[in-house]
């Protein structure tokens, strides 16, 4: 019984991959090392995900793009770094809930998971022309991760548990501590958030490595005595390329991959493909004045290694007390000292980093958005509200949300010849307004 949302298959003389979680997984893994066929287990969540797994698959044998990480519409980020860096703080902060947050390593063992809302103008917007009797905004899954230490990949501090949950999420919030304080302990005793990175992209690439090389070993022995079969070529020759990037210090995701290769990697969900976000802990002070020893260190760090992982400065002492005050007082407060809370803009970030944008259905019953993969098309878009509509798709009739806040509404966009009627190739943008036209009706008998 794997709850409806695993399955094994049978994958060849290749490495043990598996992502089975607790006893099931490990027990798995000691009887596939002990043959000469491997199995796994992947979890695809629904027969939605199922389906875009496939298109990903095809997209591969045309050489089309294709982005790393996990196919669907619910994916999660996780919270990650050093112990009392604030990770569990801006968790609650960021979901507004009450998980153990105290001055010591490892207050966190088992991982907390909550969902929180997108804030979006837009939506607000929509809400408030159209008057419907339901609103639902866009959500995003966060994990809190407990703190890794140096040696993680090899087990030290129940390292080999935490990493476990970062392999579940699908991108990272990387939180660094910037700030000083003596009455919060560092796992490390001083404040050095360059080298708190280090730490954790260099245990995430050795836990990555050991994985590759297990693959290599693996192959290489499964196939002495039968010769490689092409499948086996290919997988090698990417099993070592992939090697070769973790060995010069790189991660995954910052350098140059075929289709074919993104494919791969996909199936071995490694942890410095992830994407990330940089979230700075700094202390109200240096957040007001927006200046702290740290920030153009840490910069330099992350721009070094790409400049496409964003960055964001926030105080979780400042959002504390920030969300215990009145509206009225926080809007009179950040008035007063010039300062804005960065926790809307830490939830929009993560959700885009994850590849997620979302549609609009707009109407007196429900506004509603519907999130997707960035790149969908209009047919998968329409599945994300019901499988029938993709199956039956005909048409999308689509309105920007820009030219509908500029005319003012529906029947003014008509008139002005922008409600456009879009086909199965259409790929949606993030913001659309769609009404779906869909026909499921069984065919005749032919005769």
């Amino acid at each position: 019984d794997f709850g409806g949302c695993m399955f094994v298959w049978r994958v060849g003389r290749q490495s043990v991959q598996w992502w089975g979680i607790g006893t099931w997984g490990r027990e798995c893994e000691k009887e596939c090392r002990s043959g000469s066929w491997a199995w796994g287990a992947r979890w695809y969540g629904s027969r939605k995900e199922r389906r875009a797994a496939k298109m990903a698959a095809k997209k591969a044998e045309k050489g089309e793009k294709i982005d790393f990480g996990r196919v669907g519409n619910t994916l999660r980020m996780g919270l990650v770094g050093l112990p009392n860096v604030g990770k569990s703080s801006t968790f609650n902060l960021l979901t507004k809930l009450s998980v153990p947050a105290e001055n010591f390593p490892f207050c966190t063992i088992d991982p907390h998971v909550a969902r929180v809302e997108v804030q979006d103008e837009r939506f607000d917007w929509l809400v408030a022309q159209y008057k419907p009797g339901n609103a639902v905004r866009a959500v995003l899954s966060i994990t809190d991760i407990a703190g890794l230490v140096k040696g993680a990949s090899t087990g030290e501090g129940m390292g080999n548990h935490f990493l476990s949950h970062i392999k579940a999420v699908d991108g990272i919030f990387h939180v660094c501590r910037a700030f000083e304080d003596a009455d919060i302990t560092h796992v490390e005793d001083r404040v050095d958030p360059v080298d708190d990175l280090d730490i954790i992209h260099s245990e995430l690439r050795a836990k990555d490595l050991d994985k590759v090389q297990r693959i290599i070993e693996d192959i290489e022995k499964n196939t002495k005595s039968r010769g490689m079969k092409k499948e086996d070529k290919d997988t090698l020759e990417w099993a070592k390329k992939i090697e070769g990037v973790l060995e010069e210090g790189k991660c995954v995701r910052h350098c140059d991959w075929s289709a074919k290769e993104v494919e791969f990697l996909n199936t071995l969900q490694l942890l410095s493909a992830k994407p990330c976000v940089y979230l700075v802990n700094l202390s109200e002070k240096d957040y007001q004045r927006k200046k702290n020893k740290w920030l153009n260190k840490i910069a330099q760090w992350v721009r070094s290694k790409s400049d496409k992982d964003p960055i964001i400065p926030y105080s979780g002492a400042f959002e504390a007390d920030y969300l215990e005050m009145p509206e009225d007082e926080q809007q009179a407060y950040c008035k007063e000292n010039a300062i804005q809370s960065s926790l809307s803009k830490i939830i929009t970030t993560g959700f885009r980093a994850i590849n997620l944008i979302y549609f609009f259905t707009a109407g007196p019953d429900e506004v509603k958005c519907w999130q997707i993969r960035k790149g969908s098309k209009a047919p998968q878009a329409a599945g994300a509200i019901h499988t029938d509509f993709e199956r039956g798709f005909i048409c999308a009739e689509v309105m920007k949300y820009a030219e509908l806040h500029e005319l003012g509404n529906e029947q003014a966009v008509k008139a002005a010849g922008k409600y456009k009627q879009e086909g199965k190739n259409y790929v949606v943008e993030d913001g659309d307004v769609i009404y779906f036209k869909f026909n499921v009706s069984n065919p005749g008998k032919k005769k």
